[in-house]
């Protein structure tokens, strides 16, 4: 008994080290074209802008033969997963990415942004980097890592970085150098111990360090082998694959808007960029003296709410660092209380939108029903109608009527399922303008607490997705003054999908364009009533990116939003 036990163990032992010798293999030429063509097929079938990028960026995705050609070159899976990088970056899609099943993560003890041009020193951690040894700090600018100028480095980590527009793209960028992720960077194979940073002081002397590497995991450099030596029978037929996230978390979300949940979601992972107070409760910058906080204390505040005074006036402030609440129904009830609030003891409202990585689509357009008095027009999806759209729309279609629904959400439900049939006929159709949600009507009513008194929204480069679109919302429907900079510019609803044969990549994919109520303008780009790289442009432009900003906890922007509310509140004071 025992000799066959131990032959066993042999046999395991044996076909164990057969099986780590074969390891560290490399996809084949056929293997890799295999695997894009199930991207490209996943895009082709579900990416709602295609036409637009061609139009404004001068890419076809469906064009495969370059990148077919490029991929036949590579020479290894790292190279061949940085074509697949390539070819999603390309379409300049802040909500589109891929990231591989990679783990292996570094970053430096401090935080990197740019401020009027260069590349500064955000905030260092002294637990891991003592003052005395390392007597750089906030505000020091970093001229190069490893012997090569930040530029360079910008230049090299955009591709992992896209965000829709050039400013965006260039910070998020930035923030990689001192955090990074094979999960993203496939290339990042290996990683000194320590990098040497050349920081120029705020007197300006140049200073070398040698500044640790945090790192967790560890990289990869194949994605493994694989039984079959070439192409899978069914690897063309496999489409859009398996959806890998299902779209919100939305306890408020009515019965039968649960076959649409999954295209319910407007957002970008905020962990995705090392961007300072991305999706954090907490404001950007100090609060004007004399503020009185209301919200924020307590765990379960979702909102960071307050009243400060100004000019004779008496101005509410309230922070929405996400549209994805752990709890919509919550939030809903703490934002109402503030509404009521507000109403009955200020004389005008400053919503702070920066920093807001977007989420849910239903949420958002609940906010704005509170802050909007007043029937609005909310924003359109242009959609691309997949096979997968119109089960759903279908699904949604009969739930209106299996719940109940009122004759005239029916009749809305009906008519968007009839436009997404319709686009589903033609050659990569998409539709027209359609509603996203439980009403099926692109005009809503407002909410009875709705707040009427003027209102300034704070809006900055990466006020992303659903936070480019409450901009938009009330810019369009003339019920706020927007003070700060340019939206991000990432306008449409977004799905992951897991894709690839081989690679088992994960990749998000925008199915739909955000159509506002009017072209507007925005500079490089033909007028549109996209949001789509156009973003939101501000009333007020106010760049917080300063390093004065920095240094003084935003003391200029804060005055500036401040003194630009009191105006505000004077021309519109009834």
């Amino acid at each position: 008994m025992k000799h066959h036990i131990g032959v066993r163990i042999l046999t395991i032992l044996s076909l164990f080290t057969a099986w780590s010798g074969i390891l560290p293999a490399q996809l084949s030429r056929e293997q890799k074209i295999a695997d894009f063509l199930t991207v490209a097929d996943a895009y082709a079938t579900s990416y709602g802008p295609y036409e637009w990028k061609k139009q404004t960026q001068s890419f076809d995705l469906l064009n495969v033969q370059p990148w077919v050609e490029r991929i036949s070159k590579t020479t290894n899976d790292i190279d061949y997963a940085e074509v697949l990088v390539d070819y999603v970056a390309s379409l300049n899609d802040a909500h589109d990415y891929i990231a591989f099943p990679f783990y292996f993560y570094a970053n430096l003890p401090l935080q990197l942004d740019i401020y009027d041009g260069k590349v500064l020193i955000e905030s260092v951690d002294r637990k891991l980097l003592p003052e005395d040894k390392f007597p750089f700090t906030t505000g020091d600018e970093l001229v190069s890592m490893d012997g090569k100028p930040v530029a360079d480095w910008i230049k090299q980590f955009r591709k992992y970085a896209i965000s829709a527009n050039a400013r965006s793209t260039d910070r998020a960028a930035a923030s990689l150098m001192a955090s990074r992720s094979q999960f993203v960077m496939p290339s990042m194979t290996s990683l000194p111990d320590s990098a040497n940073i050349e920081v120029r002081r705020a007197s300006g002397a140049l200073e070398t360090y040698e500044v640790p590497w945090t790192k967790r995991g560890e990289p990869r450099t194949t994605f493994g082998s694989f039984v079959s030596p070439g192409p899978r029978a069914s690897v063309r037929s496999m489409g859009s694959a398996a959806v890998s996230d299902s779209g919100v978390t939305d306890d408020s979300l009515p019965l039968h808007m649960e076959p649409m949940r999954q295209f319910l979601s407007a957002t970008v992972d905020p962990d995705r960029f090392a961007i300072l107070n991305m999706g954090q409760r907490n404001p950007l910058f100090r609060m004007p003296e004399g503020f009185r906080q209301r919200l924020g204390g307590q765990s379960t505040d979702f909102f960071f709410s307050g009243t400060f005074q100004a000019g004779g006036y008496n101005i509410g402030f309230i922070r929405i660092p996400s549209f994805t609440p752990p709890s919509t129904t919550l939030a809903y009830q703490q934002f109402e209380n503030e509404m009521l609030y507000f109403q009955n003891n200020t004389d005008g409202l400053i919503i702070d939108d920066m920093r807001n990585p977007g989420g849910s689509i239903a949420f958002f357009e609940g906010l704005c029903q509170r802050v909007i008095p007043y029937q609005f027009r909310t924003l359109g999806y242009e959609i691309r109608a997949s096979a997968s759209w119109v089960y759903n729309t279908q699904a949604r279609a009969y739930s209106a009527r299996s719940t109940g629904q009122p004759d005239w959400v029916i009749a809305a439900t009906d008519a968007v399922l009839k436009d997404i049939v319709q686009a589903n006929s033609e050659p990569r159709g998409r539709t027209g303008a359609l509603s996203l949600n439980s009403t099926g009507t692109l005009e809503l009513l407002p909410h009875p607490v709705a707040y009427k008194k003027p209102v300034m929204v704070l809006a900055d480069e990466f006020s992303v997705s659903c936070a480019d679109a409450f901009a938009a919302i009330v810019q369009d429907n003339k019920r706020a003054l927007i003070y700060g900079y340019r939206t991000m510019g990432a306008g449409g609803n977004v799905v992951g999908f897991t894709l690839g044969s081989y690679t088992e990549a994960f990749f998000r994919i925008t199915q739909s364009l955000m159509n506002r109520a009017a072209p507007v303008s925005s500079p490089g780009r033909p007028d549109s009533n996209y949001v789509e790289n156009m973003g939101v442009q501000p009333d007020i432009v106010a760049d917080y990116m300063t390093r004065e900003n920095l240094m003084t906890g935003g003391s200029p922007f804060a005055q500036g939003f401040t003194a630009a509310m009191v105006e505000h509140i004077k021309k519109n004071k009834p």
